[in-house]
C-alpha cells in the first residue's frame, strides 16, 4: 500500500516518482554527468555551453523541485510548524491558518504548469511564489523552504480537473519538522 493514501494513490506516486523524477535525473546526469549536483549547475549555469542551458536548467529544476516536494510529505509527519518557523509565519501572515490560506490561494494563482513555494527572500523573509515549469527560486535569490508540484502529473490521476481540492489536501501531507529543518539552515546561510 502506497504511504500517501488516501491523499495521493500508489499509481500517482509510481508515475509521478519512478517514472517522471527519475526521468529528470537520468536526463541530467546525461547532459552535465555524474560529478556536478543539480543546485550545483543551477547556481553556476554560465559555465555550461549557452545552447545546453535550458535543458540543464530543466532537468536540474525537475530534480530539485520533486526531492523538495517528496522529501517534505509524510502522512505521520507534523502537520503544524513550531519554532522558529512558527514565529516567523506568525510575524509574517498574522497566524499559520491566514499562511495556509494565502499559500493555498496563491496556488491556485498558477496558471498552468509550475510549482508554489515557500521562499526565504532576498531580505532573509518569508514569502509564497509561483514558479513555471521546472524553475528554481535558486534562480532568482531566493531559497526555497517547501513547494507544491501543480503539474498535472502530481494530482490528475487522483482528483482530476479538482486542482483546488489536492492543494487544500496537500497540507495533510506535509511534514513540518523537515521544513522547519530547512527554514533554519536557510536562515542560517542567507
Amino acid at each position: 500500500m502506497n504511504q500517501f493514501e488516501p491523499i495521493l494513490s500508489e499509481e500517482t506516486m509510481y508515475y509521478h516518482y519512478d517514472k517522471l523524477y527519475k526521468n529528470y535525473q537520468n536526463q541530467f546526469h546525461k547532459l552535465v554527468g555524474n560529478d556536478i549536483t543539480p543546485l550545483e549547475a543551477v547556481l553556476n549555469i554560465d559555465q555550461f555551453p549557452i545552447e545546453k542551458r535550458g535543458l540543464i536548467l530543466h532537468n536540474a529544476g525537475g530534480v530539485l523541485n520533486h526531492e523538495m516536494y517528496f522529501d517534505e510529505m509524510n502522512m505521520k509527519g507534523v502537520h503544524r510548524p513550531s519554532k522558529s518557523l512558527e514565529q516567523a509565519i506568525i510575524k509574517k501572515y498574522g497566524s499559520f491558518e491566514n499562511f495556509k490560506q494565502e499559500f493555498q490561494k496563491i496556488a491556485q494563482y498558477l496558471i498552468g504548469s509550475g510549482y508554489t513555494f515557500l521562499v526565504l527572500n532576498s531580505k532573509k523573509e518569508l514569502d509564497i511564489v509561483n514558479m513555471s515549469n521546472q524553475e528554481t527560486p535558486y534562480l532568482y535569490d531566493m531559497i526555497p523552504i517547501m513547494n507544491i508540484d501543480l503539474w498535472e502529473h502530481a494530482y490528475y490521476l487522483d482528483y482530476k480537473n479538482e486542482r483546488n481540492q489536492y492543494i487544500d489536501t496537500f497540507f495533510d501531507l506535509i511534514d513540518f519538522d523537515v521544513i522547519e529543518k530547512r527554514y533554519d539552515e536557510a536562515t542560517k546561510t542567507a
